[in-house]
Formats: structure tokens, C-alpha cells, sequence
């Protein structure tokens, strides 16, 4: 009985341990999402200033040149475009398809969709050259916050799991 009561007492501390752990995972995944859709967007300026190639073609190059969430997203809004105009397909894709990005980071991005495919090639690449910047704060924002929470979550996962066996001994 007693190892019964231990080991369940041992599984406690690493399932809470682990939810510390997947929360501080979380910030770094939106530093790597928001570093991934900024080489996408580089790659979408490029492309747009000299292949001359068609909106959904470029995003499916990204979407091989890419990977995870911002792979997807660049996957589903070219297949929308066959359908929609490209900003509204970009606006849709965006605001069904989050990952690890917030709103804020999901509101820059959602700048392109004014200008995506509507305007001529110097505007959309100012627009996608604006967005990119602002993704650069948004990348140095979350890297500071991924260095301020990612030990405090995995130390107070560790700390809450400790304190749950202590108290269930």
C-alpha cells in the first residue's frame, strides 16, 4: 500500500512539474514562430521585388521553405486564394490559425491584408517591409519575456509539485 501511495505521490510531482515546463515552452515557441514568419515575410519580399511570380505560388514556395505553424499558415491562406482575394485569404488564415502567436503578434501580421495583392508591387513591399519591422520588436518583446518567464514557470511547476507531495504526505 505504501509504494502505491508513493508512487502516486511521484506522479503527482512530474505531472505538475511537467505543466510548468509546457507553459515555458510556450514563450519559446512564439520567439521561434515570430523568427520563422519573419524569414517568411524576407522571402515574400524577395520573391515579390524579383520573380514577379503570383501571390499563391510565392506562398507555397514559403511553405516549403518554412516550417511547423507558419509553414500552415502560408499553406492555407494560397489554397483560400484560389477562391478569395489574397489579402482576405491572408486575414482569414491568420485569425483561424494562431499557434503560439498573440494578438498582438496576429494584429501586425494582419497589416498585409490591406494591401496583399491589391495595390502595386512597391506598396506591398513597403507594406511587407513595415510588417517585418514591426515584427522585430515583436521578436526582441518576446524574447525578453521568454527570459523572464521561462525559469519562473519551470522552477514554480517544480516548487507547486513539491509542495502538493509535501502537504500529501
Amino acid at each position: 500500500m505504501i509504494i502505491i501511495k508513493y508512487t502516486s505521490l511521484f506522479l503527482l510531482f512530474i505531472a505538475i512539474s511537467a505543466v510548468g515546463y509546457i507553459i515555458a515552452e510556450r514563450y519559446k515557441k512564439r520567439v521561434d514562430e515570430l523568427k520563422e514568419m519573419k524569414k517568411a515575410l524576407n522571402i515574400l519580399e524577395t520573391k515579390m521585388k524579383y520573380t514577379y511570380e503570383p501571390i499563391p505560388k510565392i506562398f507555397l514556395d514559403i511553405k516549403d521553405n518554412t516550417k511547423d505553424n507558419v509553414s500552415y499558415i502560408f499553406k492555407d491562406a494560397a489554397e483560400k486564394m484560389g477562391k478569395e482575394a489574397a489579402g482576405d485569404a491572408w486575414s482569414k488564415t491568420l485569425q483561424n490559425r494562431q499557434g503560439s502567436l498573440n494578438k498582438e503578434d496576429i494584429n501586425i501580421l494582419q497589416g498585409l491584408t490591406s494591401l496583399l495583392g491589391k495595390t502595386n508591387l512597391e506598396g506591398q513591399v513597403t507594406q511587407i517591409e513595415l510588417t517585418s519591422n514591426f515584427l522585430d520588436n515583436q521578436i526582441k518583446n518576446a524574447e525578453k519575456e521568454e527570459e523572464k518567464n521561462k525559469k519562473m514557470y519551470r522552477t514554480l511547476g517544480v516548487v507547486i509539485g513539491l509542495a502538493c507531495v509535501i502537504v500529501l504526505i
